[in-house]
């Protein structure tokens, strides 16, 4: 029996890149995958790629984490009156603003990066919170990046809303240490994705890895056996 069987999982982020291919390693594994992303469409070519790993189809939510910020918090009691129970969320959506001196950014720029890079993790920390802390073997993987440790230069927008993103899921770490919920942040390293292509265009995507290469240790870390706490797990280092 595949090792998640019977257990649902929140993914963001799920249309494309890490968020679509750990999406479906974590069907693939036997879970029932709640889909969130901006696009019908994208959503709908990871379902397609979930059936034919021979998953669960999955549910689908086209949702705007920036626009519809406040319907964030019903996702926590909507996917337990559908699925009854939530046990791992992983939060893979993120966006890259404008790389920009500190001194040249805008408010709209940097509201929409706070929006999609922390507040929205706050939101999902508080949409579900409860039903991973009723899971038996809960389990929260949020995706960081390096540059929230390391700040440099133009990359001020999103290292500072990554960096409040990591104090933010921390904290969350702290207070739950008490109960079987796991929470992680995981940095993946360099990957393709199009979100990498945006930052460094220069840059071969056939000398990086896939989404597909990261996204089964993505999926260890969901596993009941993980049982590291409160860390940043950076993959491949």
């Amino acid at each position: 029996m595949p090792s998640l069987t019977g257990q649902v999982a929140l993914v963001t982020g799920a249309s494309r890149g890490i968020g679509a291919a750990l999406a479906v390693e974590l069907a693939r594994r036997g879970a029932q995958c709640v889909l969130v992303a901006r696009t019908q469409g994208g959503l709908e070519e990871t379902d397609d790629a979930i059936r034919a790993a021979g998953g669960l189809p999955a549910a689908l939510l086209p949702l705007d984490l920036q626009r519809r910020a406040q319907d964030i918090d019903m996702l926590g009691p909507s996917v337990v009156a559908r699925f009854g129970r939530l046990d791992i969320l992983a939060h893979a959506a993120g966006v890259l603003p404008k790389l920009t001196p500190v001194a040249h950014i805008q408010p709209r720029d940097i509201e929409e990066s706070l929006a999609v890079n922390l507040t929205a993790a706050w939101r999902l920390i508080r949409t579900c919170d409860p039903p991973l802390r009723a899971a038996p073997a809960g389990r929260a993987v949020v995706l960081t990046d390096a540059v929230a440790a390391a700040p440099a230069p133009y990359w001020g927008m999103y290292g500072a809303a990554k960096a409040g993103m990591e104090h933010l899921v921390r904290c969350w770490a702290a207070e739950v240490a008490t109960t079987p919920l796991r929470v992680m942040l995981a940095d993946p390293g360099a990957v393709a994705t199009g979100l990498r292509a945006n930052a460094f265009p220069g840059q071969d995507p056939a000398a990086m890895a896939g989404p597909q290469d990261v996204a089964p240790a993505l999926a260890d870390l969901c596993e009941a056996a993980e049982q590291r706490h409160g860390e940043t797990i950076r993959l491949g280092r």
